[in-house]
């Protein structure tokens, strides 16, 4: 079997970019926000339509529908949905196909009429789900009222404050506030964030993610191959993925997300850096209370300090902590399945592209996402060079 330990350093995001557009576009349809999104990253990357051998999406179309849609015949596909950190998992997953000769240069994309619903199905669970028989009937509304029970909970067990859970939402506004492309882009304190409505105990309104439409894409090939493309490849040091459980009701601990603490590891061990490497972190942020737990299940901190650890602006500009530099899903854009948001700005982050808010020598970036209610996870560490 083979170590995916020694696949350190040997693949490369190549290409990522955005659709054309973010925000509310009632004249897009999913499909096409994907499609936008490929011929971005495509472009960024210095390839033609002609090498992408290799397709992966997720969301509510099929991955054979994406890839049709943008005139693509690809010798691999995958369609692995896990929620929306599965564009991480992609990442994993495309190492694997091109380390094993199934393709050689894999474009990751998604589309979402997140707002607009443009051509989307209804959000209704089927009536045999185990979330119909399990949850709903007993007022777990997906999806802020399951994560405003973790929160809760949180707040029980180890005094995280409203206060502190406003403190995540007010840094990633002031990272918005210098990205052209944020949604969201007017100043904002501790009290405006406390007086919002409240929309699910113990969360305001400014505590949740937008609700947007919007797509992006990314290219994973080897480093050898990206050697000779037009920019800098940014290396992929470490993955992991793994899943603690689907619905909440069988959450192993309400305050932990044990999905992290096993995608966590894998990322780590695999990239051989340590925590003190990181310059950047991004993660997903649909409730402020999510990188609260990432921060402490990926052991940035210890369990139950995690309120304590961003306090006092320490993830904003300027802080020791850079974390979701592009606004997050709290400020920037969040179409319902946000993970491929958190590649993109990891990504540009390690090759210095970002302008006011870049961060200063930022060489080692990590990216972790969540799907469903901390259901699934994925983790990935990138570096400019292909070694730690």
């Amino acid at each position: 079997m083979t170590d995916f330990r020694n696949l350190s350093g040997k693949f490369a995001i190549v290409g990522v970019a955005e659709s054309d557009e973010l925000g509310t576009l009632p004249h897009k349809s999913a499909l096409q926000l994907h499609m936008e999104a490929a011929r971005n990253a495509i472009a960024d990357a210095g390839l033609k339509k002609s090498d992408i051998d290799g397709v992966f999406s997720a969301g509510r179309q099929m991955s054979t529908e994406t890839a049709e849609y943008m005139g693509l015949r690809p010798r691999y596909i995958d369609g692995t949905m896990v929620g929306g950190c599965s564009f991480l998992h992609h990442v994993q997953h495309a190492m694997a196909a091109i380390n094993a000769g199934l393709c050689e240069v894999a474009l990751i994309t998604h589309g979402e009429s997140g707002r607009s619903r443009l051509a989307m199905p209804n959000m209704s669970a089927p009536k045999d789900s185990l979330l119909w028989q399990f949850e709903v009937p007993y007022g777990i509304v997906f999806p802020f009222t399951a994560y405003g029970f973790i929160a809760t909970r949180h707040m029980h067990e180890y005094g995280t404050t409203q206060e502190q859970l406003a403190e995540v939402a007010v840094a990633t506004r002031a990272w918005a506030r210098l990205n052209p492309k944020a949604n969201q882009r007017g100043p904002l304190t501790v009290d405006d964030v406390m007086k919002s409505p409240v929309l699910a105990w113990p969360f305001h309104v400014l505590d949740c993610c937008l609700v947007t439409d919007g797509g992006g894409a990314c290219i994973v090939t080897s480093a050898e191959r990206a050697k000779d493309l037009k920019k800098k490849p940014v290396y992929i040091l470490g993955t992991g993925e793994g899943m603690g459980h689907c619905w909440i009701n069988q959450m192993p601990d309400f305050t932990a997300a044990t999905g992290a603490t096993i995608s966590g590891p894998q990322a780590f061990a695999m990239s051989g850096v340590t925590r003190k490497d990181i310059d950047v972190a991004m993660f997903y942020d649909a409730f402020t209370i999510t990188p609260i737990l990432a921060l402490e299940d990926l052991g940035f901190c210890k369990k139950g300090e995690g309120g304590a650890f961003i306090a006092g602006q320490r993830t904003a500009p300027g802080g020791d902590f850079p974390m979701n530099t592009n606004g997050g899903g709290l400020s920037y854009a969040h179409t319902g399945m946000y993970g491929m948001f958190i590649i993109l700005e990891a990504v540009r982050q390690v090759r210095g592209e970002c302008g006011e808010r870049q961060v200063k020598d930022a060489e080692v970036a990590l990216a972790h996402g969540l799907g469903g209610i901390f259901s699934a996870a994925a983790t990935m560490i990138l570096a400019n060079a292909p070694q730690a």
